[in-house]
């Protein structure tokens, strides 16, 4: 079974994440900032990360650096969930590393799960 971190500090969307995933047969880790992404990936390496970039204590943007500055990490995709839209977050986003960059309040989580799956080689 496919494991997925979910860095996401809203609640709502953090479980509709995890009951749309967890129906789909993936394992869902939910944490809510940047630094319980770096402590889960210091003991286990998921299948793919879905990264919100606003978040407490670490942002998205440094936890993204961080998690691509780590070798054993290089090849997880990496999906930024964000509402910032702007070009350049975007771009430095991708420049930082991550494989995808969707805005939340354009993509169905039905869309979301069909990323992922490609993203994992599945379909």
């Amino acid at each position: 079974m496919k494991t997925i971190l979910v860095a996401e500090d809203d609640k709502f969307l953090s479980n509709a994440y995890r009951i749309k995933l967890t129906k789909l047969g993936y394992t869902v880790v939910i944490v809510s900032d940047g630094d319980q992404v770096l402590k889960y990936l210091k003991g286990t390496l998921p299948d793919l990360i879905l990264l919100d970039l606003i978040m407490p204590i670490k942002d998205g943007f440094d936890t993204l650096k961080e998690i691509r500055e780590q070798q054993k990490c290089k090849k997880v995709p990496i999906i930024i969930a964000s509402n910032l839209g702007q070009g350049e977050d975007v771009k430095r986003a991708t420049e930082l590393g991550a494989t995808d960059y969707i805005i939340k309040s354009d993509l169905s989580l039905q869309e979301l799960a069909e990323k992922i799956s490609s993203y994992l080689g599945e379909k």
